[in-house]
């Protein structure tokens, strides 16, 4: 059986929704993966078609966004489907939203400079092998500060304030801030990649390697979600069986 993906694109065109959403769908089919694509929000109305999916790839700049739905994504997130996504298309979605903000691990507040600075990503050593062979690489784009959940790992980051575009946060002196994250939300992994202005940082190698990494990381945690409940279940069979005997 096919994994399933969902990618639901939208919100302000200026991050070209759609043309980034093709390239989600591009990666993911070559995956095998069963892709719907949709450009409605309604596509989070059905709580159990969400929970029938393998991964949801938001990409939906700002907006507005019923509870509801938002409740509807949180829940199949939490029973095992992964979520995974890019800049401003998954956190700096929905700004009112806090329980998405609560899901995802973080919202962006700024970009110093705009579009067009240059500056480096630089990949983590971290527990996680998610990056591993992919070597620090330079962008020229709009470089994220964020707000991140300290519950997070990083895998890799930028270095603030960027020395081509000073601004009212450099004084505070150098930070790293993250460019990739995992976190998990009960079953469910989470990835986030701040990459990804249009669709032209999507197409880089670098991004579209990590992005297809961090999608299959993501879909992966269902199947595994539901192998522990799989062992947890048969165990307690067991105990139930030595008991008896």
């Amino acid at each position: 059986m096919s994994r399933k993906a969902l990618i639901v694109w939208g919100g302000w065109l200026g991050h070209q929704p759609e043309e980034v959403a093709g390239l989600y769908k591009g990666i993911l089919e070559k995956e095998g993966f069963e892709v719907e694509v949709s450009d409605t929000l309604d596509a989070f109305a059905d709580p159990e078609k969400l929970l029938g999916l393998d991964l949801i790839a938001p990409n939906w700049t700002m907006g507005q966004i019923d509870g509801a739905l938002v409740k509807n994504v949180l829940t199949a997130v939490q029973a095992g489907v992964g979520i995974a996504g890019t800049h401003g298309g998954m956190c700096d979605a929905f700004r009112t939203n806090v329980d998405w903000q609560f899901m995802t691990g973080g919202q962006w507040v700024a970009h110093p400079g705009n579009d067009g600075v240059e500056y480096m990503v630089n990949v983590k050593h971290s527990s996680s092998s998610l990056l591993e062979g992919i070597d620090d690489f330079a962008v020229k784009s709009e470089q994220y500060y964020m707000h991140v959940d300290p519950a997070v790992e990083v895998l890799a980051t930028t270095r603030f304030p960027n020395p081509n575009v000073p601004g009212p946060h450099s004084p505070n002196g150098a930070v790293d801030m993250p460019v990739v994250w995992t976190k998990r939300w009960g079953a469910g992994r989470v990835f986030y990649c701040t990459l990804g202005h249009q669709a032209n940082i999507i197409a880089m190698p670098q991004v579209t390697e990590i992005m297809r990494r961090g999608f299959l990381w993501a879909a992966e945690g269902k199947a595994k979600a539901s192998a522990a409940a799989f062992e947890a279940t048969a165990g307690a069979y067991t105990g139930m069986a030595d008991n008896i005997l």
